[in-house]
């Protein structure tokens, strides 16, 4: 983060192949849904700039993969993260076991400072849908042990989306402030070149 001026935050999105993340990501940032589906080579990343507790925040969000031939790149993407989105689609109860996995990974890779307090916000999208398999009270248990923040969402619908990334950064600020030293400073005195400088006292030669 940027000492003066903006705040500088990365926040990646994580979660299995097709609960929604590029459709999460792009109704955020510009406020756009296609129901066409484009599995995420790698990863993207966006940008967005928005103002939070008197804050000039520019936010980083990087989408990645959610397929096992992509992990291997979880190092270099994970690192230097300021939250993390855990994405699950409400009518996939596979998708919400594999939050587990994803957590766990995520920590290994970007070895945060503090870990037990670094921040998770889940994302239950697709809640439009009908067909659900996931109920919000587990959804809600899971996060109470985890320590993780949650919200039901569409991207489609764009319900909850806002929300979801405002508690990131909202908790991305927190964490950094609780989690950096505060500067040390010397002391040192500054003298007047105005002051008149003392003479040295003669000493008698006896």
């Amino acid at each position: 983060m940027s000492p003066w001026g903006k705040v500088h935050l990365k926040v990646i999105l994580l979660g299995n192949s097709g609960v929604g993340k590029s459709s999460f990501m792009n109704q955020f940032v510009n406020h756009r849904f296609t129901n066409l589906y484009r599995s995420t080579i790698g990863a993207d990343f966006l940008t967005k700039e928005m103002t939070m507790d008197g804050n000039t925040v520019v936010l980083q969000i990087w989408d990645t993969a959610g397929t096992e031939r992509f992990q291997s790149l979880g190092l270099a993407l994970y690192r230097g993260a300021h939250c993390c989105l855990l994405l699950f689609d409400v009518t996939s109860s596979a998708s919400f076991r594999a939050l587990d996995l994803w957590r766990k990974e995520f920590l290994i890779q970007a070895d945060p400072a503090h870990s037990q307090h670094f921040p998770f916000v889940v994302v239950g999208n697709k809640s439009d849908l009908p067909e659900r398999e996931v109920s919000g009270k587990l959804a809600q248990d899971w996060c109470r042990e985890n320590n993780a923040e949650y919200f039901e969402a569409s991207a489609k619908e764009a319900v909850n989306v806002e929300r979801a990334f405002q508690s990131a950064v909202r908790l991305s600020l927190q964490y950094h402030k609780d989690n950096t030293p505060e500067p040390a400073f010397e002391s040192f005195q500054l003298s007047s070149k105005n002051e008149p400088e003392e003479k040295p006292t003669k000493q008698c030669a006896c």
